[in-house]
């Protein structure tokens, strides 16, 4: 990779394995790749963008932006910096907001609705695969919250076919701790907002980042134990 340096060497390397480990891209795929605005997906599409230019194989790459209008419009913004770095891309605002109530307004409302409009632009773009900014820290706090208030084993998968593999997410930033990629943003300079719902604080996703960050001080590798833990099941001490 001659032409990364710094983090984005490490994050691109790390993406390079999660890429070949799960098989995510094939030749001539057309990437959407899922900007909300956030440090997680800008930093995913610089390096996507990046990676075209040495990888192997040949691909497309596509930023669609979903606008939910709340508070504010983030359309602007993140045009702007799509515009700078000559990506593609396609911006689709909603208009939920206005007949939505501001108590049902909540983590799962907006991320249903986000990924359902990203679901409809990539089906009309024709794009191959959708690409998620989810990192390691993302998939941990899964895995507990699907253990902790839903009672089941399961996880954030990095690569999952939907609808009979009419959809396929892939995640490539699923070996990358967030730490590196809070770092490579303010370092770069990337612009990136953070949620602004008054609810974000009190989620149960946060709880779980709350207590991952603390289990991290005595068992620094936590998190790697965690997403490891749903490929070394061993069957025979399972109720």
């Amino acid at each position: 990779m001659p032409s990364l340096k710094g983090k984005e060497f490490y994050i691109s390397k790390r993406v390079g394995k999660a890429i070949m480990d799960y098989k995510m891209l094939s030749d001539g795929d057309k990437i959407a790749v899922a900007v909300s605005g956030g440090k997680d997906s800008m930093t995913l599409l610089r390096v996507l963008t990046d990676r075209m230019k040495f990888v192997p194989i040949k691909y497309e790459v596509i930023a669609i932006h979903i606008d939910l209008g709340y508070p504010k419009p983030s359309s602007p913004k993140v045009k702007k910096y799509l515009e700078k770095t000559g990506v593609k891309y396609y911006i689709e605002k909603l208009n939920l907001l206005k007949n939505t109530k501001r108590k049902d307004i909540n983590c799962f409302w907006c991320s249903w609705n986000r990924r359902k409009a990203i679901f409809e632009a990539s089906h009309r773009l024709k794009c191959t695969k959708i690409a998620f900014g989810h990192h390691k820290d993302d998939i941990a706090e899964t895995i507990l919250l699907n253990l902790f208030f839903q009672g089941e084993i399961s996880a954030m998968s990095p690569k999952q076919e939907l609808f009979k593999g009419k959809i396929t997410i892939i995640r490539p930033l699923a070996y990358v701790e967030e730490r590196m990629i809070r770092s490579f943003a303010r370092k770069e300079n990337i612009p990136h907002d953070t949620c602004a719902c008054p609810r974000s604080s009190l989620s149960n996703r946060r709880r779980m980042a709350r207590i991952i960050g603390e289990l991290e001080k005595v068992c620094p590798e936590v998190k790697t134990n965690i997403f490891r833990s749903v490929k070394r099941i061993k069957k025979e001490y399972l109720l």
